[in-house]
């Protein structure tokens, strides 16, 4: 089973790729579900069928849904805020302290995530292809398994292979349990991948780029990036309209150019129509031009180095993160415990350090076109 995701910057029609991308996937024989966990949901507009919260057959062998994240907070969620309240009256918080701890921001996104995991789990479908929400909102939904995880390993001394408990600790590791198989439901490469679609404008490209940091940052695989609404060729036209389009495509080339040579490579072209992709047909043509007849699910070819490598110098070590930078990029780096805390452009994450490296001193980072540099010196080593 494979699990695609489309994102980008709100406006830019990443639900009418996706739409696309999952029919296409079903006329190749591939049994395919599309969801969307974006809260304007649009997908049903995409396909010019009605869709609801339960699978919907589009065509054959097509499937589609639209996630209600708030149908599942008044459902679903109640189960998961009883075990998170249980935790906290186990170190005594009251039970009203707890009930009001317990409204989580971003649980909706938490909730629909978990509901892509349970539909991929059945393995009724050989792809699921996933619109999610504007990308502010995508990244809040990856960071949430991660983050309320370590929350519950520092509070609680959850570790995700707990077992035999009872009580306020069965409900932390039911919930440590739950949010882990959603991170490495996301962390899967073999099975997760994710799509990045942007407008050739100079600040959708930026904030791609940041995106594209702060997946990384998170061992989230980026397959493929699609600059959708290039203006079409003017050919031999004549005339003011004709003129406008050759300007307006050449500004959107030059954008392009300059994100290739910033390191966004490999990025598929999708032209602008003048009448919107609504319906199968009008999708099959798009998904003609995104992928040229070739497989859907192949992405782009992604030969991926290790994370972290550690290599010796004359000072210490050298850890090296590996994360696509800008130029411009806003790094942080923290030590805390025998984590390393990296802030890139505001996306946190914490690094667990490699037991070789955790009685060493941090004295200084670097970056380069590969990445973040870390330098370390052992206990007392000299700077």
């Amino acid at each position: 089973m494979r699990l695609v995701l489309f994102t980008g910057k709100g406006g830019v029609g990443k639900t009418t790729l996706a739409a696309a991308t999952g029919a296409t996937l079903a006329t190749y024989g591939k049994r395919t579900l599309v969801v969307s966990t974006d809260p304007a949901h649009s997908l049903a507009d995409s396909y010019g069928v009605p869709l609801g919260p339960e699978p919907t057959e589009v065509d054959r062998r097509l499937d589609a849904v639209q996630i209600d994240s708030r149908s599942l907070a008044d459902t679903a969620w109640q189960r998961l805020r009883g075990q998170l309240g249980n935790a906290l009256a186990g170190i005594g918080v009251d039970a009203l302290d707890a009930a009001e701890l317990t409204v989580l921001p971003g649980v909706d996104e938490l909730l629909a995530l978990g509901e892509v995991r349970r539909l991929a789990a059945t393995k009724h479908w050989h792809a699921v292809v996933v619109d999610c929400g504007p990308t502010a909102e995508t990244l809040r939904l990856f960071a949430l398994p991660e983050a309320i995880a370590s929350y519950l390993r520092r509070m609680y001394g959850w570790q995700p292979k707990s077992r035999a408990l009872t009580g306020a600790a069965a409900s932390v590791a039911e919930l440590g349990a739950h949010l882990e198989s959603l991170r490495t439901m996301l962390t899967d490469r073999d099975v997760t991948t994710v799509r990045l679609v942007l407008t050739p404008e100079r600040m959708v490209v930026a904030e791609t780029r940041r995106t594209l940091t702060a997946l990384a940052l998170r061992g989230i695989r980026v397959d493929g990036i699609v600059a959708n609404r290039l203006m079409p060729a003017a050919g031999l036209w004549r005339g003011g309209a004709a003129s406008w389009l050759r300007e307006r495509r050449a500004q959107q080339e030059a954008v392009l150019a300059e994100a290739g040579a910033a390191g966004l490579s490999g990025v598929r072209l999708v032209e602008h129509r003048a009448a919107e992709p609504v319906g199968l047909d009008a999708l099959a043509e798009i998904a003609k031009e995104l992928y040229g007849g070739g497989d859907p699910l192949a992405g782009e070819a992604d030969d991926v180095a290790p994370m972290l490598r550690i290599t010796e110098s004359d000072q210490g070590y050298r850890l090296r993160i590996a994360l696509p930078l800008a130029p411009d990029a806003d790094v942080d780096l923290a030590r805390i415990d025998d984590d390393l805390a990296i802030t890139i452009d505001g996306s946190r994450r914490l690094v667990a350090l490699p037991r070789l490296l955790r009685p060493c001193d941090v004295i200084g980072a670097e970056t380069d076109a590969e990445g973040l540099v870390v330098l370390l010196t052992e206990p007392g080593g000299q700077p």
